[in-house]
Parts: C-alpha cells; sequence; structure tokens
C-alpha cells in the first residue's frame, strides 16, 4: 500500500540521498487512483553536474577502475543477488508507481536479475583480438571503458528498460548517471540505494530526478557523457540526440514504434486473436513494440475482427495492485487524454470502423484514474492516422490483405522500424517475411519476448543502436589498437628510403 504520509526523495548523488539546489517538487501519483505517493526534487543544471562529476571521478577511482573483471564480475552477481532478494518489494512499488497490473510487473520484473548475470558472465569471458598484419609485426587490440553513461528512462517499464543499459554499463567497469521518467522514479531510486548497500562504490549509479525539457536536456548535452542513452519518443531522442552528438557521445536510441503484425489464413484464428490481445493490451499498450497495426489475411479477416472486439470486451479493468485485473490505467492524465484523442481520430478524421471500446470504463471506483477501455479499429487503410502513428495506449487497428507481397508493403509503409511479428504455419515464408520486415526484431508466432543475450533496437524513426546481447556490452568499450615492431633491424627512412618496401 502507498505510504500515509507521501515521502519526499531528494536526488542519489556520491552512494547517498542529497537535496537539489532547486526548491520545486514534482508530485508522483498512482495512476489507477490519482492520489499523490510522493514529490522527487526537479534536479537543475548545477545538480546534474554534480551528478557527473561524482560518476566521472568513480571511473577514475581506484575502487572502481582499479577492479578486476573477475571481482567486478562477482559484484555484479552479488547486485542480482540483492535484487532478487527484494523482488517482493518491487513488485509492489513498481505497480503503485506505473500502473501496471501485479500479474505483468511480477512476470517482467522477476526476470530482470538475470541480465546482470548475464552481463558479469560477458566480463568475465571478453577477449581482446591479435590480428594478423603484413610483415613482422603483433598487432592486437585493447579494449577499455568509454566513461560516465548518461542514461534517460521512460514510465512504461522503469525497472527492465533501466535494467536493459544498466547492467552492461556496470559489467563493463562504466559508471552511470540515470534520469527516470518524472511519472515512475521510485523504483530506480530504490535499487541505487540497495546497490550501494550492496556494495557498489560511491558514484557509480546515480540517480536524477527531474523533468525531461530541463533534467534530460541538461544531462544529455553534458560534456562529460561518453556516451547517452535514451528510451522514449521520437521526437525527444531527436532533440536529446542532436545534444550528445555536439559533444561526440555514443549513442543507443531506442524511440517510437508501430509493430505490425502480419497474420495469414493458415493460422489459427483463436490463438491469432490470443496473440494480438497480449501484443496490444499488454502494459496498457504503453509498449514501443505494442503490436498495433494488426493486418489480417482476407479469409480470415472477418473472423478475426469479430473474435478480437469480443475478446477485448472480457478484459477485465480496474485497480492494478487487485491480482484479478488484467488491465491497468495509463500513466497519467494527459496520456489518457493522448489516446482519448486518437480514438476521436479514428471515428471523425479517419473514418475507421470502432469494433470495442473507445471510451473511460463507466464504474465509479476507477473514475480517478488515468483508465482507457481496450479499444479496437477495423477497416484501416494506410494512409489513416490511426495506422501511421504511435498512440501508445490500449489501442489496435485492424487492416486487411490479400496476397503476401500486398501484407508486406502494408506491414513496412510506416516511419517506424523497431518490431515485427508474423503469424503462420508455413516454415519457408515465415522465415522469408521475416527477412524482408524492415525492423529491427522479429517473433514469429509469439511477441513480446525478450532475453538478455538478445539484442534489442530498431531502425528508422526507431532509433539507433541495440540493447542487449554481446552488442549492447561491447558499445562500452572504446577498442585501442597497439601495432609491436617484432625486427631489431635498424631503422632509418632518411638514409634507405629507397630500400624501404613500405611506408605504412
Amino acid at each position: 500500500m502507498p505510504p500515509s504520509t507521501p515521502r519526499v526523495h531528494g536526488l542519489f548523488i556520491d552512494g547517498r540521498e542529497v537535496p537539489a539546489g532547486r526548491p520545486d517538487l514534482l508530485d508522483v501519483l498512482n495512476p489507477a487512483t490519482g492520489e499523490l505517493i510522493a514529490q522527487i526534487s526537479h534536479a537543475g543544471e548545477a545538480d546534474v553536474d554534480r551528478a557527473v562529476r561524482s560518476s566521472a571521478a568513480a571511473f577514475e577511482s581506484a575502487e572502481w577502475a582499479g577492479m578486476s573483471n573477475r571481482t567486478r564480475a562477482k559484484l555484479i552477481n552479488k547486485l542480482a543477488d540483492v535484487f532478487e532478494a527484494h523482488l517482493e518489494e518491487m513488485y509492489v512499488l513498481e505497480t503503485i508507481n506505473n500502473g501496471r497490473s501485479l500479474n505483468e510487473t511480477r512476470a517482467q520484473v522477476s526476470r530482470l536479475p538475470d541480465f546482470f548475470r548475464y552481463n558479469a558472465g560477458l566480463a568475465i569471458a571478453r577477449r581482446d583480438a591479435v590480428i594478423p598484419v603484413d610483415g613482422n609485426y603483433l598487432n592486437y587490440t585493447v579494449r577499455t571503458p568509454i566513461g560516465v553513461v548518461g542514461n534517460s528512462t521512460p514510465f512504461n517499464h522503469p525497472l527492465m528498460i533501466m535494467c536493459k543499459s544498466l547492467a552492461p554499463t556496470l559489467a563493463s567497469g562504466c559508471t552511470t548517471v540515470v534520469k527516470p521518467s518524472e511519472y515512475t522514479p521510485l523504483t530506480t531510486l530504490r535499487l541505487a540505494e540497495l546497490f550501494v548497500e550492496a556494495g557498489l562504490p560511491p558514484g557509480v549509479f546515480n540517480v536524477l530526478t527531474g523533468l525531461g525539457p530541463t533534467t534530460g536536456k541538461a544531462l544529455a548535452e553534458h560534456p562529460g557523457l561518453a556516451k547517452w542513452v535514451l528510451t522514449g519518443g521520437t521526437e525527444a531522442g531527436r532533440i536529446t540526440g542532436a545534444l550528445a552528438a555536439a559533444n561526440f557521445a555514443h549513442q543507443t536510441l531506442e524511440l517510437g514504434g508501430k509493430t505490425p503484425v502480419l497474420v495469414f489464413d493458415d493460422f489459427d484464428v483463436e490463438q491469432a486473436v490470443n496473440y494480438a490481445a497480449f501484443g496490444a493490451f499488454i502494459g496498457a499498450g504503453q509498449t514501443c513494440i505494442c503490436g498495433s497495426r494488426q493486418i489480417v489475411q482476407d479469409k480470415i479477416y472477418d473472423e478475426f475482427v469479430a473474435r478480437l472486439a469480443a475478446k477485448a470486451r472480457t478484459i477485465r479493468i480496474g485497480n492494478p495492485s487487485d491480482p484479478s485485473v488484467q488491465l491497468g490505467p495509463v500513466v497519467s492524465a494527459r496520456q489518457q487524454q493522448r489516446v482519448l484523442k486518437y480514438i476521436q481520430i479514428g471515428l471523425q478524421e479517419d473514418k475507421a470502423r470502432l469494433v470495442a471500446g473507445g471510451r473511460v470504463p463507466s464504474d465509479p471506483a476507477l473514475a480517478n484514474g488515468f483508465f482507457v477501455e481496450p479499444t479496437v479499429f477495423a477497416d484501416v487503410t494506410p494512409r489513416m492516422r490511426i495506422f501511421q502513428e504511435e498512440v501508445f495506449g490500449p489501442f489496435v487497428s485492424v487492416s486487411r490483405f490479400g496476397s503476401e507481397a500486398e501484407g508486406l508493403a502494408l506491414a513496412n509503409d510506416s516511419p517506424f522500424g523497431l518490431a515485427g511479428a508474423i503469424r503462420t504455419r508455413d516454415i519457408t515464408r515465415a522465415h522469408r517475411v521475416a527477412a524482408r520486415l524492415k525492423c529491427g526484431i522479429v517473433w514469429i508466432n509469439d511477441h513480446h519476448r525478450l532475453d538478455p543475450a538478445s539484442p534489442w533496437g530498431g531502425i528508422k524513426d526507431s532509433g539507433i543502436g541495440r540493447e542487449c546481447g554481446t552488442e549492447s556490452f561491447d558499445q562500452h568499450f572504446e577498442t585501442k589498437s597497439v601495432m609491436v615492431r617484432l625486427d631489431d633491424a635498424p631503422f632509418d627512412w632518411y638514409q634507405n628510403t629507397a630500400s624501404q618496401p613500405r611506408l605504412n
């Protein structure tokens, strides 16, 4: 349950809670009830500078920089154990803070300690290369951690998205300053406390709370960052990416999405509908890989639409702390209004056919929360805004296709390219279509699956770089090439120029 007297949180810098330089506080609400559950500090430019300098000092410190790979891996595994020991606390706090149903939160957050264990393994297993080169030389590479990583995380999966970056950051020997969403900062602040208590050196993991246009902007443009990581909207990626690029910081940006799901007529319709509901309504549809565009072959289209509409009407909406609830609220009143606006666009501007949802629930017990019914639009065409634009709520459109080529054209008709999905029993078609989908992640007969070892990220307006896997771990290093001459013969270019075999 939320505390009776909401706690006022300071910033977390140098291993402890500290006051911000500016006095204003930001309210944190329970999206299911609209109640105030905490207040957070609003970090200004001086606070951001303090946090980055703290992480830079920790990066160079003997305690962290002098730690061997095996010792660091052992510490990261200990952090995973501590995280795991506090999972029940994290389930409850995250559910209260971001409105995702308790069952969903438990299923997602319980996986996160393994992200740290996987990256701890990479820290031990990594090898630098010896490169065969012309002549009597030894050429090898040395990889060194890049430095301070700035990380701006969103409200939809506060812990999961933060941990995808935090685990390789710590395992590689980098340090970090994290700015969680102002809507959902509580589990990030708590995890930072737990990790320092478990032995993580002060300054390695700092947390700044505040707004994106102020705190986030100051962090992205800080010259002390070696890498900038953001998960958020495409426009936020453009703005902060340009700021970080001015300092030549490395970047990983996971941005918007409008995931197409190609449903072929050889696939079981009931299973296709169950996957569609799962892909579209998990997390109240507030996921970058939400299966928001169901593209269904002619033969099964009408049956699919009818069944998906019926399925949407059975989903139990309510307070996410109740284990029987299947769909919680969206994160804020602002997000609720955004979803309702797109429902009106679908009805009035696009003239699509609303077959389920489209309203705020009538239950008076939910009146103070930010709820929207699971919404399904049918007969959606590519020129409609609800086909092209990201809604970020429990909102799905259904479109019709005939041939495989037509389905692929619809799927790829998007500025986004994060994820795509395929439903078919034809194995050759599955691989053929997967190869032609223009996106970074493809699920065949599944959705929403993630593993610490599997690279995650998009193309086009969905961002750059990859999280998870060796790809993410490797992006936290600079590579130095060392060339060693193995010949002791005298060398004087200007005395013996004509006899030299090569200049470079």
